[in-house]
């Protein structure tokens, strides 16, 4: 009986080893995770593996040239140095076709050519003004003839003398006017010749072949401008003034090209303010070497600092407002560590502004994510006033 008391007690206990045995977790119990550091007010942490993480870009904070003012709107237009508006200083009718529009002409080319009366009166005055010439010094050499054998009284050899002084000022007088026309003292046939008084391009033209024209026409013949050389006016307000300068380096856009900047240099600034608008107009010498802009042109200038004046400008994804101030995240000691920062700003364009005070070159920005990380501060300060 003990025997079979001693096999059963032996049975049961293997039992109860291969029930223990089958009862154990197949797979091993991970280790709880690492608790985040501890943190102070202003400060977050993200987990490594935190989803949010992915949310939160950054960049590297660096010095750069920054806008002085808001963009400002300008127009393209003529530079009137190298622009010549031309009409007829005769009158008369266009014999030959005039130069088409859109020719480059180079200075003395010739624009039309007319068939004037006038020129004809003005090479007849010279002709006449020679035959004068002639006769009165031919006239005044027999007069010292006589008054030599005093057949004459000096009166008329003065009287001679006067007419001859009058023949040469009158030949003067229709050769200057020759010259003025830039028409040859041997020309005698009535054709007047209008030229170009510089090198550039015809943009405009009011004439056509058979046309007659006159000096007191409303509109000008031809405009002729060098394309290679515009100027763009832009309106400063008064508050603005101390901001630009003769000589100032400005960058203009247009719609044209919207992915590119021009050049432009300060060329004058107006002496006079308007006072309906309380603005100041300037303008600002454009090169346009390869002839991509055009006259009348809309454009926006943008101005920017010295090139020695430079500061670090954010985009304004990075800044987030509490109470009228200024505040974004900068990356701490370890990439998933953010500090909060406070900020003073100074001008603030489309999607920037210029920072005064607060960040440093060098520094690594949060630029997305900002407001998912003040959530996240936010939750902390409820459960640690809990």
């Amino acid at each position: 009986m003990k025997i079979m008391n001693r096999s059963a007690l032996l049975a049961t206990s293997l039992l109860s080893l291969f029930l223990a045995a089958c009862s154990e977790p197949t797979e091993k119990v991970q280790p709880p995770a690492a608790p985040l550091p501890k943190m102070q007010k202003g400060e977050i942490y993200l987990a490594p593996n935190s989803p949010k993480r992915t949310y939160v870009k950054t960049m590297n904070l660096k010095l750069t040239q920054h806008a002085l003012l808001e963009p400002l709107a300008g127009k393209i237009v003529f530079n009137e140095s190298v622009t010549s508006r031309i009409s007829s200083p005769m009158a008369g009718r266009v014999i030959a076709a005039p130069v088409t529009l859109g020719s480059a002409v180079s200075a003395g080319a010739t624009l039309l050519e007319l068939d004037s009366p006038d020129v004809a009166d003005a090479e007849s005055d010279f002709v006449k003004s020679q035959a004068n010439l002639t006769f009165a010094t031919r006239s005044f050499n027999r007069q010292q003839e006589l008054y030599a054998g005093k057949a004459i009284a000096r009166k008329e050899l003065e009287q001679a003398e006067d007419t001859l002084n009058n023949a040469r000022s009158d030949l003067q007088r229709t050769q200057q006017r020759l010259k003025n026309l830039h028409l040859g003292a041997g020309q005698n046939d009535g054709r007047f010749i209008l030229r170009s008084p510089m090198t550039g391009v015809v943009v405009e033209r009011n004439v056509t072949q058979g046309m007659e024209v006159r000096p007191d026409l409303d509109k000008l013949l031809f405009l002729v401008s060098d394309l290679k050389k515009l100027t763009v006016l832009m309106n400063v307000y008064e508050v603005d003034l101390s901001k630009i300068k003769l000589g100032q380096k400005l960058s203009v856009l247009v719609s044209a090209y919207p992915n590119e900047k021009f050049p432009a240099t300060v060329q004058y600034i107006g002496q006079t303010l308007d006072e309906s608008t309380r603005t100041v107009q300037m303008r600002c010498d454009l090169p346009n070497a390869d002839g991509r802009l055009l006259p009348n042109m809309y454009t926006t200038i943008a101005i920017d600092s010295d090139v020695n004046d430079q500061a670090i400008v954010i985009p304004l994804t990075a800044i987030f407002t509490e109470d009228d101030i200024d505040y974004v995240f900068v990356v701490g000691g370890a990439a998933d560590h953010f500090h909060k920062r406070r900020v003073e700003l100074g001008l603030r364009l489309k999607g920037t502004a210029v920072v005064l005070n607060g960040l440093q070159p060098n520094e690594e920005l949060v630029t997305e994510g900002a407001l998912m990380l003040r959530a996240e501060e936010e939750a902390l300060d409820e459960t640690t006033s809990k």
